[in-house]
């Protein structure tokens, strides 16, 4: 919440391509509706305040954030840093891990611990629930991939294969197939229903720090596979594959034909990458760069951004726009429709490592051992 406390705060934009601006908001004191009375400094406008969020804006470099606060934090699902969430599709269950080598299912709604997965050796690097929101698939830096049962926390299948860490996942459809990504070099996909691995999709010499799976416009070329693809491949046809890699290349292929599609190389490592649509993609780097590009002409981006040489952690597709989250603790909403920046605060400095959505809710997972959730309704 916004209050009296914070007397005198420092707000910053920042403008791609231009240097930052900084300016100061003074809160005068508490209003009868109990709303924080603020002014800006020179050069800002206050244009508009609640007891969850402020819109300021910088006319003269035509500027504008809306500033939102956590409606809730949750301080005591995990014991140290919480490296990665997500929320099930119905939106009452939380699923989490973090550097204490824990993974954890809690209730979405208050933090309350339902469920303690217990089986990887060392730590979980990510986790996510399938679509129908009563199984999570985890890797962790044993190699390993398993799902579980979400009632019962039982785990139902472990795959092995990888060589190194698994760093990544991705579900194909509705799950009867996935993805993982490996310090090792390689992505696999896999036959959950036997428990196999149905091949190497890419073996690039090359951390792949992340992955992701997209349905490809009809425009775009994915090749024919050279072999007969296995019947027990499920939904992999017309869909591409998106390899973030240590090596300063974004690599995109055909997930059933295991065609190069494109390799474009960056300014630092790639650490995370997502489909925006069945040609646009966004990836993120170690430097600070998100590129988004357009798969149909991918050598030239559409648009670089950069606001800070902090890592970008992890980029979301949603509504018409994305999410990003960076090292230094920044995590905003871009939307097409929206002339500002929604910045998501509460985590200072410290890196906000993941971002999952649930309709207007937004959950994040922070080095500081919170996961905050946000409330759109409340801009």
């Amino acid at each position: 919440m916004l209050n009296s406390s914070s007397f005198l705060r420092h707000a910053s934009f920042v403008l791609i391509g231009k240097p930052t601006l900084y300016g100061n908001l003074t809160c005068q004191g508490i209003g009868q509706d109990g709303i924080p009375e603020v002014t800006a400094s020179e050069g800002f406008i206050v244009n508009e305040i609640n007891k969850k969020s402020i819109h300021i804006s910088c006319p003269k470099e035509n500027a504008s954030s809306k500033f939102l606060a956590p409606c809730t934090t949750f301080p005591r699902i995990h014991a140290k840093s919480v490296t990665c969430l997500d929320i099930s599709s119905g939106g009452g269950l939380g699923v989490s891990s973090s550097s204490d080598g824990s993974m954890k299912i809690w209730q979405a709604s208050n933090g309350e611990l339902r469920r303690v997965l217990e089986g990887h050796v060392f730590d979980v690097n990510c986790c996510r629930f399938f679509p129908s929101g009563l199984v999570v698939l985890s890797g962790g830096m044993d190699a390993q991939l398993k799902i579980w049962s979400a009632e019962d926390a039982s785990c139902v299948v472990t795959f092995k294969g990888h060589k190194g860490g698994v760093l990544d996942t991705a579900i194909v459809d509705r799950g009867r197939n996935v993805v993982s990504s490996s310090r090792d070099g390689t992505a696999r996909l896999w036959d959950c229903g036997r428990s196999a691995c149905l091949g190497v999709i890419a073996d690039c010499g090359s951390s792949i720090n992340g992955v992701a799976v997209g349905a490809a416009d009809n425009s775009i070329n994915l090749g024919s596979p050279e072999q007969m693809p296995s019947e027990r491949e499920v939904g992999t046809e017309s869909k591409m594959l998106l390899l973030a890699r240590e090596d300063k290349k974004l690599q995109c292929l055909g997930l059933q034909s295991r065609q190069p599609v494109f390799l474009f190389i960056g300014s630092d490592a790639f650490n995370c990458c997502t489909f925006l649509s069945g040609f646009l993609l966004l990836a993120g780097t170690q430097d600070g760069n998100i590129y988004q590009l357009d798969v149909r002409n991918p050598r030239t981006p559409v648009q670089v951004m950069h606001r800070s040489g902090a890592p970008v952690l992890s980029l979301l597709s949603f509504r018409d726009g994305f999410i990003a989250s960076q090292g230094d603790g920044s995590c905003f909403i871009v939307q097409q429709d929206l002339d500002y920046v929604i910045e998501l605060t509460g985590a200072d400095c410290d890196p906000v490592y993941k971002v999952a959505t649930w309709e207007k809710q937004i959950y994040t997972c922070c080095r500081d051992g919170l996961v905050r959730r946000y409330q759109l309704s409340d801009l």
